[in-house]
């Protein structure tokens, strides 16, 4: 999911408090689908949409339901705001994503593919050493980052700092320190900037085979890009290809150890039930809620709003609307429709990164169940969030594992 599509805490409409409550947060959907499936919260000023019907087509109708404005947005540093691909609509917004959607074509992903296995396979060799495995730092952080910085171009052992700024340009536009917050969006954009331009320079005199090279030579209304452009585009993929595929790997192996504890033998047994695993995953468990704004009066399902309302989507609970999911509440690796969830967003602004999540968590699962015979729980685990990050994101997440003839690492 583009990083800079703005979310915002579930805890703030919800007044879900507990990470057990945040974590599993299904009941409370339930409860908004049936009972408020469209809702205006006072305190926030937004309206609010639940129902798979409704969330699907504020995100399809860009005439209506606009992107351009953002709740909360933090000043940024004009050299990023020039071209932006996520505050846009249509036909400017199709024009530039055209220029950047090349490197996540089919095509251009099967030509990473080997490179995406090698990093596979490495982090596979450095959990086999680990005297305590963590899926969420050994994998889950590591494989995205270093796809997207190799795919960037960008130096490997730099991948901490773009690791840094990365989490912090990826905080919601809300909260009670929204200056302190803004002003370290405001740093990290610029050091990303200072870091980024030399870069940049060097590949638009001397290209190699990634994609800043690729965008040095792009053009744009019959001009080339600017480097700062450039810039921008680069800071859009690193959305796109990083914080989703961390979510999605470390909820996958969650569910594993702690909601369908027989699924990974039976992926062992069968490795075409992989992409079916990673679709119900990105259904089940991925609370993300995306923002638009009307840009007329309407009539939402016989609920009346005002241009410049602000709607708020919750991708999660339309993901378990049963009108769309039977029995939406089980995670089934069988279920026959759950790639029809809205977890990548819908419309012009579909994820662009979405089928590189889709590859490195496809990579990354064949990896894993070809390299350890068993994955378990090593401890009653109480989940620790980043609530703060909008999303109900695992930091941590402790295994046991066993590999060969069942001896355990």
């Amino acid at each position: 999911m583009n990083s800079q599509e703005n979310k915002i805490v579930i805890h703030e409409i919800s007044k879900l408090q507990t990470p057990e409550e945040l974590w599993n947060p299904y009941d409370w959907y339930q409860d908004m689908l049936v009972n408020n499936p469209v809702y205006y919260d006072e305190q926030q000023k937004v309206w609010n949409v639940f129902r798979y019907d409704d969330v699907n087509l504020v995100l399809s109708d860009f005439k209506i339901f606009s992107s351009r404005r953002k709740r909360g947005v933090s000043p940024v540093p004009p050299v990023i705001t020039r071209v932006d691909i996520n505050s846009t609509d249509p036909p400017i917004q199709r024009d530039i994503r055209k220029l950047v959607s090349s490197a996540f074509t089919p095509r251009s992903l099967k030509e990473w593919e080997p490179r995406i296995t090698t990093i596979a396979k490495e982090l596979m060799k450095d959990i086999q050493k680990k005297n305590k495995p963590d899926i969420v730092e050994d994998l889950a952080v590591p494989l995205p980052i270093t796809v997207i910085s190799d795919l960037l171009g960008t130096p490997r052992q730099d991948l901490h700092y773009i690791k840094e700024w990365s989490d912090i340009l990826f905080l919601p536009n809300s909260g009670v320190n929204i200056s302190e917050q803004a002003e370290r969006k405001y740093r990290a954009m610029s050091d990303f900037n200072e870091y980024l331009l030399p870069i940049v320079q060097y590949k638009r005199q001397k290209p190699g085979e990634d994609i800043i090279s690729d965008l040095t030579v792009a053009e744009y209304e019959g001009q080339r890009l600017t480097d700062e452009e450039v810039i921008t585009f680069s800071l859009g993929l690193l959305a796109a290809g990083n914080e989703t595929t961390t979510n999605l790997l470390a909820n996958m192996f969650y569910t594993f150890l702690h909601d369908q504890k027989g699924i990974y033998q039976e992926i062992r047994s069968n490795h075409n039930l992989i992409p079916n695993t990673i679709e119900e995953t990105l259904r089940y468990r991925f609370p993300i809620t995306l923002d638009r704004v009307l840009t007329m009066d309407y009539n939402l399902f016989g609920v009346p709003m005002k241009k410049g309302d602000v709607i708020v989507t919750w991708l999660g609970a339309a993901n378990n609307d049963a009108g769309q999911f039977p029995d939406p509440h089980k995670f089934d690796i069988h279920r026959a429709n759950n790639n029809k969830h809205l977890s990548f967003g819908k419309g012009p602004h579909f994820c662009l990164g979405a089928p590189l999540a889709r590859l490195e968590a496809q990579i990354a699962l064949e990896c894993f169940v070809n390299t350890f015979n068993e994955i378990y729980a090593i401890e009653v685990f109480d989940p620790a969030l980043h609530i703060h990050k909008g999303t109900q994101n695992l930091s941590t997440l402790p295994v046991g594992l066993k590999m060969g003839h069942n001896s355990p690492t």
